[in-house]
């Protein structure tokens, strides 16, 4: 199941300290997240699992961090600015609409086509501008990076230090709360929440191992990952819209060949039975992204047998229609 990945012996005080610093500013908007054990999840995986609930941030997902410290420090940085942009599948957007109006900026969202329509509305109300461009994430991105120049906005990526930075944050409450976790279970996007997850545990010295988790309708993280190089791949397809992605950030992919332990590919239907697992042991729902770890977790419990793992559920942002197709397979068997 491994493979070889470094892991510190001592810790970076520095580096905390500029965690911890980052901490601050996202507390100043959420308090930390729910992080707990549950019986139920336990009986069903035969493994002592511990969620981290960021299905209960502001916006049901642990982007907020990151929006939070990425203003903050970019209003310091440039105090003359107007507006932002950005492109996203949803959660993304939504913690930079909800940073940006604490700041009274304009937010422009773009979102490929066909997008998750409660999300949108999401975003819609916390006064994001959104757009509807091209036929997946990273189509919506180039566009987003061309009306950033023409518009006279900043264009935020959605892989960037100071995003990985408050993402962190979820960490450090889940290392301080349990330090003892033999392994931390995080789905991979474009990679802000597992290099937080990486970075807290560099800078606190901790030995615990990280385990990356993509859908196998979007594997180039994993196929990226196993090639030790950047790949990318003609379609990112799943119901787990959160990590649909083709294209690798060449960034997060150096933090996770040095740092990260393996990396499992989970199916939809995998991802479906999480999500259903999720609300009959927890009564918490999870969109597709975030009930990743848990199938991942279901699908190599006997590799995790007498371990202590966090599992992240980064986010609870599942379209109704979604829910209703998910329960109603369910049901059926």
């Amino acid at each position: 199941m491994d493979s070889p990945a470094r892991h510190v012996n001592q810790g970076d005080a520095d580096a905390l300290s500029a965690l911890r610093s980052a901490a601050e500013i996202v507390y100043q908007s959420m308090s930390p997240t729910l992080f707990r054990a549950w019986p139920l999840l336990e009986e069903a995986t035969g493994v002592r699992c511990w969620v981290k609930h960021e299905n209960h941030s502001p916006v049901g997902a642990f982007k907020i961090r990151g929006g939070l410290v990425y203003l903050a420090r970019l209003v310091q940085r440039e105090p003359g600015i107007r507006g932002l942009i950005s492109a996203t599948r949803g959660n993304h957007g939504q913690s930079l609409a909800f940073a940006a109006a604490r700041y009274s900026l304009r937010s422009v969202i773009v979102v490929p086509h066909g997008n998750a329509v409660e999300k949108n509305a999401a975003m819609r109300s916390l006064g994001a501008q959104l757009i509807e461009f091209g036929k997946d994430f990273d189509e919506a991105r180039e566009h987003a990076a061309q009306l950033a120049s023409r518009e006279g906005l900043h264009f935020v990526a959605s892989f960037h230090p100071d995003l990985v930075d408050g993402v962190a944050s979820y960490a450090l409450e889940m290392f301080d709360a349990a330090p003892q976790l033999d392994a931390i279970v995080v789905p991979v996007g474009l990679g802000s929440g597992i290099c937080g997850v990486i970075k807290a545990r560099n800078a606190l010295g901790l030995s615990t191992k990280i385990y990356a988790v993509v859908s196998t309708g979007a594997n180039a993280y994993a196929q990226s990952f196993r090639a030790g190089r950047v790949i990318q791949t003609d379609e990112a397809i799943t119901m787990a819209d959160g990590i649909a992605t083709r294209v690798p950030q060449a960034e997060a992919l150096d933090m996770m060949l040095t740092s990260v332990t393996d990396i499992v590919e989970v199916s939809d239907a995998e991802i479906e039975q999480a999500i259903v697992l999720y609300l009959r042991a927890t009564h918490n729902l999870s969109e597709g992204a975030g009930a990743a770890p848990l199938a991942a977790l279901l699908q190599r419990a006997d590799d995790f047998k007498g371990k202590q793992v966090g599992l992240v559920l980064c986010g609870g942002n599942l379209d109704t229609a979604v829910l209703r197709r998910v329960l109603a397979e369910a049901l059926r068997h």
